[in-house]
């Protein structure tokens, strides 16, 4: 069926008449000239239009670029050559394309929508990662290096300890070696001193020796000694009776000497022959025998005094080894305070690195959404010229003005439309949402809502650990005092050789300290860090500004058709023809269409609050919904049907419009149906 509005298509050369309240503003407002640079066709003021467009061009593609750039990590002369060549092919996409000016220019409606609300999304998970995020990970890295500084700490104070336990026996040790060429020189001193005792023990002399040993009489020095004592005793009376012999000897032949007389001085130097007498001196060898002046152990002391004067003799040497032990890993973790912190310092380093990679990640993910941008309006303008049921659903001027001249001419119109077919169109110019709207409104109040939840769990997370912290800080604070002193002195007197010798050995342990320090954890202490004021703002408002988006785009979606029309306005036309004629066709068989649907409905319509009101309608105050638009209406407007068990309900102006109800099978046939064309190529539909 081809209507004869049609003939708006045809180009005829009287006055064009203003088809859209743009076209309208602007004759209004701009000067003539202008206008019809804006409306005309395109072969009007062709140089004017390259030179705007290659302006035009030059603007958005810097700022398509500077959107796209500024979170990848290039270099600057990279960025530079690349916004060269972008904003060129901008500039040559501006002068020679509408389809791409109008694209350009669909990218802003697009902000406020879907796409828009995916890069503030993505855009407040980059300043949680700023704000929260990181400052947990910040608090939690100084509460860990904090435990590290406590135990480096403890583990100085066990070595301060330590040290003053062991200094003292390190120092004696140390003077030791110090004097170990003086305890030398001391000990062979002592051991050339104790020579003439060893000789006189066991030295061979003082009785005849010759075919007579010691070692016969035992093995042991006390018997040795003691055999040698009695040979010496035997050996004194044996020299003694001969001197006594000699000497009675000597005093014969000096009397024989004197006495001249041979026969007087035999007679008077007879007693010099009494050498007899001494023979008393043998009188001495029972006594020794008997009464050997030796004590019973001598043998034994001297045994051990000789051996220990031989190795006091040897060489003496002296040296201090230090010994460290590893320490043991306890439960897999090394106490070591250095190593501790380098694996604690290494293992908040690889999270920081895989954080850092999630956050470039971001950022790239930021560019990424913002091209998706430009190609969502792409896609816009690409639909909007090929596909004529693409957001195809607006009530506009050029159609009010169709329906007025058939109004005029007595035709068939449309406006004012019927209630059940107000769900189907959308005024441009109504404040209130169209239900197909509000659908998309509600998904992505929805997303804003669960995304302000994480958004409130981490800031909150982040506020707790805070106060936690805060508290560690101001109640662990801890003094240490740590006290210790020792004096030791050993007086050795005496100026003998042991003297000296222990002088130079105990007296080394005569050694003196103390300690006295003070000391606290202070530096220790962790230093939490709260959000600042702006790190909040930042993750509130990108939200705020979300849950105002999802009500705007409601209306910006609405203005990428007004775009797309300006630039396309025979598409435009080709569109609004098309629905109009697609809903007289719908108007002709709005009868048939509403009394099958009502004789295929068995129930009422069950809105989401339905259940809730229920209550409500059992009191008669309640509200209830009418069964062919599916709006809601008082019950004392409420039509219902008189028919029994039949149950149906009406709003007024439904009720009006169809004078009867379809829904009660005695009324089937009392209206005619008429085939309703149900392909899918009739339908029209709207996009967020």
């Amino acid at each position: 069926m081809r209507d004869p509005e049609m003939e708006e298509l045809s180009g005829t050369k009287r006055k064009k008449t203003p088809h859209s309240t743009l076209e309208k503003v602007s004759e209004l407002i701009l000067p003539g000239v202008a206008h019809q640079f804006l409306f005309n066709t395109a072969f009007e003021f062709p140089v004017a239009r390259l030179l705007l467009g290659a302006a035009f061009g030059a603007i958005s593609g810097a700022a398509l670029f500077l959107g796209l750039v500024h979170n990848l990590s290039m270099t600057t002369f990279h960025k530079v050559i690349a916004g060269y060549v972008f904003v060129a092919v901008c500039v040559l996409g501006g002068m020679l394309s509408s389809y791409f000016r109008c694209s350009v220019l669909l990218v802003f409606p697009s902000m406020l929508g879907s796409r828009g609300r995916s890069y503030l999304m993505i855009f407040v998970l980059h300043c949680l990662y700023q704000g929260p995020i990181a400052n947990i990970q910040r608090n939690v890295q100084d509460v860990a290096f904090s435990m590290g500084c406590n135990i480096d700490l403890q583990i100085s104070h066990s070595k301060v300890m330590w040290r003053v336990l062991t200094e003292p026996f390190i120092q004696v040790l140390q003077e030791i070696v110090d004097d170990s060429v003086k305890l030398q020189r001391e000990a062979q001193n002592a051991s050339r001193a104790f020579q003439r005792i060893r000789d006189e023990v066991m030295g061979q002399y003082g009785y005849d020796s010759f075919g007579q040993s010691p070692a016969a009489t035992g093995s042991s020095t006390q018997e040795q000694y003691a055999a040698k004592t009695m040979m010496r005793c035997d050996y004194i009376v044996k020299e003694g009776i001969e001197r006594c012999q000699d000497w009675f000897g000597a005093k014969w032949e000096v009397c024989m000497d004197t006495i001249k007389s041979p026969v007087i001085s035999h007679f008077l130097c007879v007693p010099m022959k009494f050498t007899f007498l001494c023979n008393v001196m043998r009188v001495m060898i029972p006594t020794c025998k008997e009464q050997i002046p030796v004590e019973g152990n001598f043998g034994q002391i001297f045994d051990k005094l000789n051996s220990s004067i031989s190795k006091l003799g040897e060489q003496f040497t002296s040296s201090v080894v230090l010994q460290k032990l590893e320490q043991q890993s306890m439960y897999g973790v090394t106490v070591l305070h250095d190593e501790f912190r380098k694996e604690l310092m290494k293992s908040f380093q690889e999270k920081r690195d895989i954080v850092e990679q999630i956050a470039g990640f971001v950022q790239i993910l930021l560019s990424c959404t913002f091209i998706t941008l430009f190609t969502s309006a792409i896609g816009y303008a690409r639909q909007y010229t090929q596909d004529i049921r693409f957001d195809n659903v607006y009530i506009t001027t050029y159609f009010r003005q169709i329906d007025e001249r058939r109004k005029r001419a007595g035709k068939t119109y449309l406006l004012p439309m019927k209630k059940a077919e107000k769900r189907n169109f959308i005024n441009p110019w109504s404040l209130m949402i169209h239900p197909k709207e509000f659908q998309f409104v509600t998904g992505g109040l929805v997303q804003v809502v669960s995304l302000a939840l994480f958004v409130c769990v981490l800031l909150a997370m982040d506020g707790i650990l805070y106060h936690i912290f805060d508290i560690i800080r101001r109640h662990t604070f801890a003094e240490y005092s740590l006290i210790s002193s020792h004096d030791v002195h050993i007086d050795i007197g005496g100026k003998s050789m042991l003297a000296n010798l222990l002088r130079k050995t105990v007296g080394a342990f005569n050694t003196s300290s103390s300690l006295d320090m003070q000391s606290s954890n202070q530096q220790c202490l962790p230093e939490p860090q709260a959000l600042s004021q702006a790190d909040y703002l930042w993750s509130v408002i990108p939200l705020l500004v979300m849950g105002l988006m999802c009500c705007l785009q409601v209306y910006t979606n609405r203005l990428r058709r007004v775009i797309s029309a300006f630039y396309f306005p025979k598409r435009e036309k080709r569109r609004i023809l098309f629905l109009y004629n697609l809903q007289i066709r719908r108007r002709i068989s709005y009868v048939s269409r509403q009394c099958k649907r009502l004789r295929s409905r068995r129930l009422p319509p069950k809105p989401a609050l339905g259940v809730l009101l229920a209550s409500l309608e059992r009191l008669g105050c309640g509200l209830c919904w009418c069964w062919v638009c599916e709006e809601r209406v008082k019950q004392s407007q409420a039509v219902h049907c008189t028919a029994p068990a039949c149950g149906a309900l009406y709003c007024p102006q439904c009720w009006r419009d169809l004078g009867s109800c379809y829904a009660c099978s005695s009324n089937k046939h009392s209206q005619p149906e008429q085939p309703e064309d149900s392909s899918s190529d009739t339908h029209v539909y709207y996009v967020s």
